[in-house]
């Protein structure tokens, strides 16, 4: 399990922040997520690299790419 911060520049409010939790805590291999408006980023808990791969493209399908 590893700890990757990236940054969401399309983050602008609670709702934002709450789709991204809703969605990414849907993602296998994701143990927690933690998102903020203020700073732009979302702080996750992945399995591995292909569970932040599969993390990022949901990100970029939600409308919310990394940066």
């Amino acid at each position: 399990m590893s700890t990757v911060t990236l940054t969401v520049p399309n983050i602008s409010c609670g709702h934002c922040v709450n789709t991204i939790q809703r969605e990414l805590k849907m993602v296998a291999g994701v143990a927690d997520v933690k998102a903020d408006a203020q700073t732009k980023q979302v702080v996750l808990d992945v399995q591995d690299e292909a569970t932040l791969a599969e993390a990022k493209k949901t990100l970029l399908e939600i409308g919310y790419p990394p940066a």
